[in-house]
């Protein structure tokens, strides 16, 4: 029997995902691919996969049959269950067969990638395996009773290991982002309005794009113009004035000014948002952004330290220990008290 991981259960919106499809924009294909792209390379680098499984707050369930799976996690502060036992929300771990592997919403974070060593036996469409569920391109969703053909697969880690990556530590630090490449059609009043808003998630976001409640951006020159290219962060302001962040499944043109761009290393924050969840911005310049983009994925090429990981205390961890440091007979002591 070939390795093949099982989908017990699937929330909305679980879709499997690698780096995207690139130069075909220009043809009206949508790159696609991870919302976190720092989340998908911390996981799919660590269990040496070409690809990963990609899960929002419905979270899944997954088992391996016919062989063990090295699998690794990471993504948002996630809760991460081996056959219950709770694991670190980034993780390296052996899924033996049988064993059942769960991911839900845990205390923040909007996305978790699910990475098994080796790769999927997948054709794939226009060169990628990322999938566009608009559009109909790539793998469908995943839901339960799914199955993925594991071929090559990665040699499982002897034990548990916690995955320490500095690039997925949150904070609540405004999102940063470049001004433009539509400012202008923008009044300066306007803009610091922008940008000294404090702004949420709404509940009509997904990974084409979140929108944001917060105060009406009102246009300067008019809300449309010749559609133009649109980059992962882009934020339009249509004619009703609430800003859009577009994202992963974003259109690949579009007619609306873009008041501004989310930089490359911030992405990743804004994308772990929940609906709900607040946020700000803080303008930089051309050369913060480009810093802060290069000693971000420095530190992803570094890659992720592995620390070993003790199961969490159980009853059955408990009784599989040696825990008897030695035996005292109180019935001796009083003996020899008698004899005295």
């Amino acid at each position: 029997m070939s390795a093949r991981l099982l989908v017990e259960a699937a929330g909305p919106g679980v879709t499997l995902q690698d780096v995207g499809r690139f130069g075909l924009s220009r043809y009206g294909v949508t790159p696609a691919g991870p919302m976190d792209l720092g989340a998908y390379l911390a996981a799919t680098r660590a269990a040496g996969a070409d690809s990963a499984i990609e899960a929002s707050l419905g979270g899944a369930a997954l088992r391996a049959e016919g062989a063990t799976l090295g699998v690794a996690v990471a993504g948002g502060d996630f809760d991460i269950r081996l056959d219950g036992i709770p694991l670190p929300s980034a993780c390296l771990v052996a899924l033996a067969p049988g064993a059942r592997l769960t991911l839900r919403a845990g205390a923040s974070g909007a996305w978790c990638y699910v990475a098994v060593g080796g790769k999927l036996d997948l054709a794939k469409t226009l060169g990628s395996l990322a999938t566009h569920a608009r559009s109909g391109l790539g793998p469908k969703p995943l839901g339960a009773g799914d199955a993925l053909t594991i071929i090559d697969a990665a040699a499982p880690p002897p034990e548990p290991l916690a995955l320490i990556a500095p690039w997925l530590a949150r904070d609540d630090a405004p999102i940063r982002l470049l001004l433009g490449p539509q400012a202008d059609y923008f009044a300066r009043d306007e803009i610091e309005r922008f940008l000294n808003a404090r702004w949420r998630i709404g509940a009509r976001s997904d990974r084409m794009a979140y929108r944001l409640e917060g105060p009406t951006i009102r246009h300067a020159r008019g809300h449309d113009i010749v559609s133009d290219g649109v980059a992962m962060g882009a934020i339009q302001i249509p004619g009703d004035g609430a800003p859009l962040a577009l994202l992963a499944d974003r259109q690949p043109t579009g007619g609306y000014p873009k008041i501004a761009t989310v930089i490359g290393a911030d992405l990743g924050r804004l994308a772990q948002l929940r609906p709900g969840g607040g946020l700000s911005f803080r303008a930089v310049s051309w050369d913060e952004a480009v810093a802060a983009r290069r000693d971000y994925f420095a530190a992803i090429e570094a890659g992720a330290k592995r620390e070993p990981l003790r199961a969490a205390i159980s009853a059955e961890s408990l009784l599989a220990e040696n825990l008897v440091g030695g035996v005292v007979s109180a019935l001796s002591d009083q003996t020899e008290s008698s004899d005295r």
